[in-house]
């Protein structure tokens, strides 16, 4: 080969090194997204199944309730009231809201049984009571999980060259499970007087306790 034809080579062995390249750039980073969106995804299923649990126990909580305060119809309203919100909550924003809602409302459940002590007596209000604090342990968790895996996919997407990729490929932020500083405080309710029934404070929450024998563990 003459020396013309080795410079004619040259630059195309050049740009096919630079496609190959680019191709392998954008194919890891590719994949890194997609783990990384996935793994986003499972931990926003594993807070879906801890708040659908809720969802479910919140009926025989308002029932049993129902059964010793009929009067405090304004207080069990605000409770059924929530529990549909958080039913047809969609988004994150949307199930920060409804779950934010849903916990002032359990809240202000919780304080009115005070002035029932058959009702705190009952043995299923009791086991309600328990499963409902497992549960929020639970939801706890999860919803710190979830906001590491989305703080890591975020970091992923806006870190150069993955922020060319991602924009190109339609991969946007995601929104982290939010709540409000006064959402994170739990009221302060004594359903006993054992010590061994309190309940450490929630992760992220203020210093105050739920005392319920419990039974479980939380977003």
């Amino acid at each position: 080969m003459n020396l013309k034809g080795k410079g004619c080579l040259i630059p195309i062995i050049i740009i096919a090194a630079v496609i190959i390249i680019g191709i392998a750039l954008f194919a890891g980073n590719y994949n890194k997204f997609m783990t990384s969106e996935e793994t986003v995804n499972q931990q926003w299923s594993k807070i879906d199944v801890q708040l659908q649990r809720r969802y479910d126990l919140i009926p025989n909580l308002v029932n049993t309730v129902k059964g010793y305060a009929q009067h405090e119809k304004e207080v069990i309203k605000e409770v059924t009231d929530a529990r549909a919100a958080l039913g047809g909550a969609r988004t994150p924003d949307e199930l920060a809201a409804a779950d934010q809602q849903l916990q002032g409302a359990l809240s202000r459940l919780l304080v009115i049984v005070e002035n029932y002590p058959t009702l705190k007596a009952d043995a299923q209000f009791t086991q309600l009571m328990d499963e409902l604090a497992g549960t929020e342990n639970r939801i706890a968790v999860a919803r710190a999980d979830y906001n590491n895996a989305v703080a890591d996919y975020n970091k992923l997407i806006r870190r150069f060259p993955g922020v060319v990729i991602a924009r190109m490929m339609g991969f946007d932020e995601k929104r982290y499970f939010e709540t409000t500083p006064e959402s994170r405080t739990n009221p302060e309710v004594d359903f006993g007087t054992d010590e061994t029934s309190q309940i450490p404070a929630l992760p992220g929450t203020g210093s105050q306790h739920l005392r319920l024998q419990p039974k479980g563990e939380w977003a």
